[in-house]
């Protein structure tokens, strides 16, 4: 699905000069290239604050926590996402309230969230799916008449950007009251392991989710509240300093791949191409389609024998896996992430496809329906 020993090949040099930098220096926890990477993200992202961890799910845990959500109460998030979100929620004893899609976009429905909100719900976590924001304009005005913390997932679409209502134009992760991300690996900026980090314009909450990740101390050996230890390598932190100054290069990139594979398949009987939010920017950390009226697992078989690799993100929705039958949800209660569990079809896109490649799969796509 991505090529990361030809991007490694492609910026060796720069990267091989960051790691050697570490190892001579021995400063393999909490060394400079951490704070300068974390510093340069922050001047990226236009946001004060960004707190390093050990990957993207302790970010959304260090978040919460420093939020001061206690057991019991609701946190809204999408049906249709990867699990960390809702896996963290139930962690901290929280309660996960599901809401369903947009079927175009595979965003969390704007539209659906003021119906789940209750006099017990104290947050929204909207997950920036596939690459693109949420409709972060929508979600922030229902925060600010619910009282309610926004919490962005942008694991996977660092990199994009989102157009508010005013004009300004704000980082994915950046337009919440806090935001986390993922550098894992396949990532659009990723590092070669586990790594992550939260982000916050709130100068206080950044000092508190900073405080909770490194055992609840501010001076070592005293401890203010309960905490946890996660935290980013200095050699991670290196490699994504390294790959820092290429990340809109990164997400141009990805963006070509995905306006060859619009214009293929945009007038295809059995194929729907994702839909962009109106005023978000796409970082394309996957580019997925839907298969409408043909069997999906056939061709992800087909294309598999001719060599081309797939994915089924996601091929069950939150509420049926077994793990959160507790929540009570039944099948039928989210019939749009139920439907795109069986339709949405994953294709290749990476920083290093070549035009044969993305000709190859086009072809092959295409024939199976033929």
């Amino acid at each position: 699905m991505v090529d990361l020993r030809s991007q490694y090949e492609r910026l060796q040099a720069d990267i091989d000069q960051a790691m050697q930098g570490v190892l001579e220096r021995t400063s393999f926890i909490n060394g400079e290239e951490m704070k300068v990477f974390a510093a340069d993200l922050g001047k990226y992202l236009d946001c004060p604050t960004v707190i390093t961890c050990g990957n993207g799910t302790d970010a959304l845990q260090l978040v919460m926590m420093a939020m001061d959500f206690r057991p019991g109460q609701e946190v809204i998030v999408p049906a249709f996402t990867y699990i960390a979100a809702v896996e963290v929620l139930a962690l901290l004893g929280l309660r996960p309230v599901l809401v369903d899609v947009h079927p175009e976009t595979f965003q969390i429905d704007a539209k659906k969230i003021a119906t789940a909100i209750t006099a017990n719900t104290v947050g929204i976590v909207p997950v920036h799916l596939f690459g693109q924001c949420a409709d972060m304009g929508a979600i922030m005005e229902i925060s600010k008449n619910h009282g309610l913390k926004v919490i962005e997932d942008a694991a996977q679409s660092l990199g994009a950007v989102y157009r508010m209502p005013d004009g300004s134009r704000k980082h994915s992760g950046t337009i919440g009251h806090a935001g986390t991300t993922s550098f894992f690996p396949s990532k659009t900026l990723g590092c070669f392991g586990d790594g992550g980090a939260a982000f916050t314009n709130d100068p206080e909450l950044g000092q508190k989710i900073r405080m909770i990740a490194n055992h609840g101390q501010r001076q070592k050996y005293f401890h203010e509240s309960i905490g946890v230890n996660s935290r980013l390598d200095t050699l991670q932190a290196a490699i994504l300093h390294a790959k820092l100054p290429h990340l809109d290069d990164f997400v141009q990139r990805r963006n070509a791949v995905a306006k060859a594979y619009n214009q293929a398949f945009a007038l295809h009987p059995h194929i729907r191409i994702p839909q962009l939010v109106p005023n978000s920017t796409h970082a394309y950390h996957q580019y997925t389609i839907r298969i409408r009226g043909a069997n999906r697992d056939q061709l992800r078989d087909f294309l598999k024998n001719q060599g081309i690799p797939t994915m089924v993100y996601y091929p069950l929705p939150v509420h049926l896996q077994p793990a959160y039958h507790y929540l009570g949800y039944k099948e039928g209660d989210f019939p749009v992430a139920e439907q795109l569990c069986n339709e949405v079809l994953s294709l290749p896109i990476h920083t290093e496809m070549e035009e044969d490649q993305l000709d190859h799969i086009i072809s092959q796509v295409k024939r199976f329906f033929a």
